[in-house]
């Protein structure tokens, strides 16, 4: 499995509105906020939040299609952009990815900022980029040993949630074939 920042920004068609919180997920080493800090902390509105697959056209027009079905097929991407109101610059969010069991490998374009959970099956990445008319995402492509089945990401600004995605990765036509020709 490896991580693939993009930089492109557009429209989406999944809405999700108002402010959702949540508290930090499996050992992130974050001291989690007091309530009295939590009330300084601008309200974190989310305007839209969106999964779905992305690809380069011929022309190198980057290309996003909302879906929560996605093709365990090697070079694919697939992931996630939510549009945040009343945000400008930069923005240091945190993502937390769940498999259903741990690929053969993880690899990210910047090692930094990323651990994964004892059992493999669990990464946290943090980053930091410029939100682009509020927009903040983050893409992973598919690699050799990366396993199907039900996947989830959960997105944090300031310790809050702003996208939690559930999705499913499934065997390409090629892969059911193949399989349904060695039972035989």
């Amino acid at each position: 499995m490896r991580i693939w920042a993009a930089t492109f920004v557009f429209t989406s068609s999944l809405l999700i509105s108002g402010i959702v919180d949540h508290p930090s997920v499996f050992a992130n080493n974050t001291k989690t906020p007091s309530q009295s800090q939590l009330n300084k902390i601008p309200q974190i509105e989310v305007s839209k939040a969106e999964f779905g697959v992305a690809k380069i056209d011929s022309q190198g027009k980057f290309l996003f299609t909302p879906t929560t079905k996605v093709v365990l097929e090697e070079g694919s991407r697939y992931g996630w952009r939510i549009q945040l109101q009343n945000v400008q610059g930069e923005v240091t969010w945190r993502e937390v990815i769940r498999l259903p069991k741990p690929p053969e490998t993880w690899a990210t374009d910047n090692g930094e900022n990323f651990k994964l959970s004892p059992d493999g099956t669990e990464a946290i990445s943090h980053r930091t980029q410029l939100a682009k008319n509020g927009v903040i995402e983050n893409f992973w492509t598919i690699a050799p040993g990366d396993p199907p089945g039900k996947h989830t990401i959960h997105v944090y600004v300031d310790n809050r949630l702003v996208g939690n995605f559930e999705f499913e990765i499934l065997p390409s036509v090629k892969q059911e074939v193949g399989r349904g020709q060695k039972n035989r």
